[in-house]
């Protein structure tokens, strides 16, 4: 299952976020979520690559490589998509809530995933605070 985990687990699991693509499996007590479109995964792995390594300085972090502390990471993944709904609020189709459609509406926008505006977005990353009820921003 780790081949296709999807990248977003984390904030599908806590139900803040959904994705049409995602498929919940369970292995004893521990919940998983794995994707179910190869591109699709890809596509979301490109995004948060590119939002870590443009919130290096946001976050204090030299090296994006390596696995971050588990807050970062997660200020990343929410504050990530928090960013993508900001930008994409106007041509996004009303009642479409899942990350797959943002990722593609994306694309569509700006050409591919690598022309979005990070800078733009690491604020988000920088004022998120995750696992707090209320505004994920």
């Amino acid at each position: 299952m780790e081949s296709n985990r999807c990248p977003f687990e984390k904030a599908i699991l806590s139900t803040q976020f959904l994705c049409e693509k995602a498929v919940h499996h369970y292995v004893g007590e521990r919940t998983g979520v794995a994707c179910q479109s190869a591109d699709a995964r890809h596509d979301c792995v490109t995004l948060l690559l590119l939002l870590r390594e443009a919130s290096r300085f946001a976050l204090k972090v030299t090296d994006t490589a390596r696995e971050l502390p588990f807050g970062k990471e997660m200020k990343i993944v929410f504050g990530g998509l928090a960013a993508l709904q900001a930008l994409l609020r106007e041509e996004h189709p009303a009642g479409s809530d899942s990350i797959h459609s943002w990722v593609r509406a994306a694309k569509l926008r700006y050409g591919a995933l690598e022309n979005l505006p990070c800078h733009e977005m690491v604020r988000y990353v920088a004022a998120s605070k995750p696992g707090r009820r209320g505004p994920r921003v």
